[in-house]
């Protein structure tokens, strides 16, 4: 039900306050307050403030049913038609902090759930004949559908459904079955399409199970950030324990007791998928993989039993400060034995995020390059002592420097931005000194952030990857060291995002002293993150909605399908300001067509890239293509023909002959000595991956040309950088 953007953006950490801003509102509940705190921030801080009008009521109004019910699978038109009148009322409630449009929205979706779930169970007792009506199809995409005319026309709309998830889970069986594998070869067909409708019956029930957990506050986020997004689409409402997983994510640390949960919906309760090595769970030695919590206790205080619980609840009570103790009422899987399970948190690092380095080469014979891989841009902002970004590649470059690398390639491929800050320092370990993006808040002039230190850390070839899930912070880097003429960038063009968030607590808006009517204290209200800037690259333009173009086109599986920012609801516009000087004697890039025409010629007869493109144009025929039959024999149809073009691209995705992919020594070193099995065969599936990249060989390639045809100043020309 809820909207979150799938990027970490570019955000500057704060500890602003905006109550002073905020007038002190009068006693009311929560909600209000809420509404209030948030409107005010948006519209005291957003970059481009919006007018609250009709029209912005109807881009709200919009948002929000399109998110409310997005697979059309419980509103009627009926249901629609008595939210209609609100379409362009919803300014003026926001204003007045009224919700009544939400209240009968979220009514309206109550009713229709619990029909809905009486129709489910209707129409899976009913018989499910595959070989019937040839051209019966189901649309899969809830945008392209309409809303169902009336219950009946629903009701339909539901047995469609249940019957493409029987029949596509029949499909695989029979499949199965002609493969003989174990657990089919020996069924008849009537068997397989009973275990298909029990393990449909299972998914729909665990599915309305969810749903009854949802709590009024998980929709109220939907509406909300439907407000908030018609301002831009990174700006969004945070309910507190969202926040905290976004602080998580950005700093790779978390005080806890180092256990992945999962809900178990068949008890209601929440179960131990993972123990974290190393972590307090690990050390304290009780808690085990498939163990089910009952209660949580706070030290010695009364456990709380946690049935039926939402997962974001359970977890901010396992949560909590450092050398503080959590007691854990547990059902052991092993013997279903109850036990109670004192673990005291401590910090736990979450290191998948973090920079990591290899060498690579053509071959044995071949120059050793660097490979730096950088998930996102995080940044500890609370701990000094914490994982930054540039500090962590830095030590990578480094590394990578000892041993004797002719080049390096830095991997910005998904990273989707973290930290302003570090992105302008990780730019400045590449060039003497000098601005590396301009900053502009509304109504101000640009803010000029610069490299200030004149050495430079690594003055050696230098290529970025890049492709359309880079964005904000990836975007600034690829921008300024193409600008420079400093690296060459390869890839496809970026994700378009060029704004900066920041984060606002609401309760210090709203003020402390607040309190409901009853006299309690309002509290908890959240986050929001508001977009208060644009960035633009040194010569003036702007990544915004463009993105940054590479030097060097490399086809990848997503080149024809629109993920961009241009392709968000309501993005902010492309704009431009002036150039600021810049300029670098670092390198001298030349032959850059040269070296550009090679690589086209080479991906020209590259087989692998050929399947690269075939299958980059069968994913957007996919994403267009959203209606499926529903006779079996078209279906079996369709999904041949589907199977046969990836099968087709599997094979092409292999080791490539020749292509060398190590750990540094002292790399290698530390994961086989840690004792942490999971690392182990995290680092073995990532060499096996690299190995298997065709973009990133093109990228060696690249290299190879560039070592051959640029210019650079030896290491020990360079100051060094402390």
């Amino acid at each position: 039900m809820k909207f979150r953007n799938i990027f970490l953006m570019t955000v500057v950490a704060s500890g602003v306050t905006i109550a002073a801003f905020c007038p002190k509102p009068a006693p009311a509940d929560k909600e209000v307050a809420l509404l209030q705190s948030l409107m005010t921030a948006l519209n005291q801080l957003h970059f481009s403030p919006q007018m609250m009008d009709d029209a912005f009521s109807q881009k709200v109004y919009k948002l929000y049913l399109d998110r409310i019910d997005a697979g059309r699978r419980f509103y009627t038109q009926a249901d629609v038609e008595q939210l209609k009148p609100y379409e362009s009322q919803l300014d003026d409630q926001i204003k007045a902090f009224d919700y009544t449009f939400f209240n009968k929205s979220e009514q309206l979706l109550n009713a229709s759930m619990t029909k809905v779930e009486g129709f489910y169970k209707e129409v899976i007792e009913m018989p499910i004949n595959f070989s019937g009506n040839e051209n019966e199809t189901i649309e899969m995409d809830g945008d392209k559908k309409p809303y169902a005319k009336n219950d009946a026309e629903l009701k339909d709309m539901w047995r469609k459904m249940i019957k493409y998830e029987v029949m596509t889970r029949l499909a695989n069986k029979l499949e199965d079955k002609e493969k003989g594998k174990a657990d089919t070869k020996d069924k008849s067909e009537e068997e397989l399409k009973k275990a298909a409708l029990t393990e449909t019956t299972k998914q729909y029930n665990d599915y309305f199970k969810r749903l009854k957990k949802l709590k009024r506050m998980d929709r109220l986020s939907t509406y909300l950030n439907s407000i908030a997004n018609v301002f831009d689409p990174h700006t969004e409402y945070f309910e507190p324990v969202e926040k905290q997983n976004f602080d998580i994510g950005m700093s790779g640390r978390l005080i806890g007791i180092g256990a992945r949960l999962q809900t178990d919906l068949e008890t209601d309760f929440t179960k131990i998928t993972d123990i974290m090595i190393g972590g307090p769970a690990h050390k304290q030695g009780e808690l085990k993989e498939g163990d089910i919590i009952m209660k949580v206790a706070q030290g010695d205080k009364e456990p709380v039993d946690i049935s039926g619980m939402d997962i974001n609840e359970v977890v901010s009570m396992i949560r909590g400060k450092e050398k503080t103790e959590v007691r854990l009422t547990v059902k052991a899987k092993a013997d279903g034995k109850m036990k109670v399970i004192p673990i005291i948190r401590e910090e736990v690092i979450v290191d998948e995020g973090f920079a990591k380095s290899l060498i690579i080469q053509e071959n044995n014979n071949s120059d050793k390059i660097g490979y730096i891989k950088l998930p996102k841009f995080y940044a500890d902002f609370e701990n000094d002592n914490g994982h930054q970004c540039a500090e962590d590649v830095a030590v990578e470059v480094d590394k990578l420097k000892k041993a004797g690398v002719k080049g390096i390639v830095i991997d910005l491929r998904n990273n989707g931005g973290g930290s302003l800050r570090d992105v302008v320092k990780m730019s400045g370990l590449f060039i003497e000194q000098g601005p590396i993006v301009q900053v502009k808040a509304r109504n101000d002039r640009p803010d000029v952030l610069n490299d200030t230190d004149p050495s430079v850390q690594y003055g050696g070839p230098l290529v970025i990857m890049v492709n359309e899930f880079s964005a904000s912070a990836s975007e600034i880097m690829a921008a300024a060291l193409q600008d420079y003429g400093r690296a060459i960038i390869v890839g496809t063009p970026t994700y378009g995002k060029g704004t900066v968030q920041r984060f606002f607590d609401l309760d210090r808006a709203y003020g402390r002293s607040g309190s409901t009517a009853n006299g309690e204290p309002i509290t908890n209200l959240g986050n929001v993150k508001v977009t208060i800037q644009k960035f633009f690259r040194v010569n003036g333009g702007s990544t915004q909605l463009k993105g940054v173009t590479p030097d060097i086109i490399l086809p990848d599986n997503y080149m024809e399908v629109p993920v961009g920012e241009k392709d968000n609801e309501h993005p902010m516009p492309w704009t431009s300001i002036n150039p600021v000087k810049y300029g670098q004697s670092v390198v001298d890039l030349k032959n850059i067509p040269l070296i550009k025409s090679n690589s086209e010629k080479r991906i020209k007869n590259n087989p692998t890239f050929a399947a690269i493109v075939n299958n980059a144009k069968r994913m957007k025929a996919q994403r267009d293509n959203t209606e499926y039959p529903l006779n079996m024999t078209a279906f079996k149809a369709y999904e041949a023909k589907q199977e046969a073009l990836v099968d087709a691209y599997k094979k092409a995705i292999k080791p490539i002959d020749g292509f060398l992919a190590d750990n540094l020594a002292e790399d290698f070193a530390a994961i086989k000595t840690s004792n942490d099995s999971s690392k182990i065969i995290r680092n073995t599936e990532w060499l096996k991956d690299v190995k298997k990249d065709v973009q990133l060989y093109e990228t060696l390639l690249i290299m190879k040309d560039m070592v051959q045809n640029a210019t650079f100043k030896t290491a020990a020309v360079m100051p060094k950088r402390d």
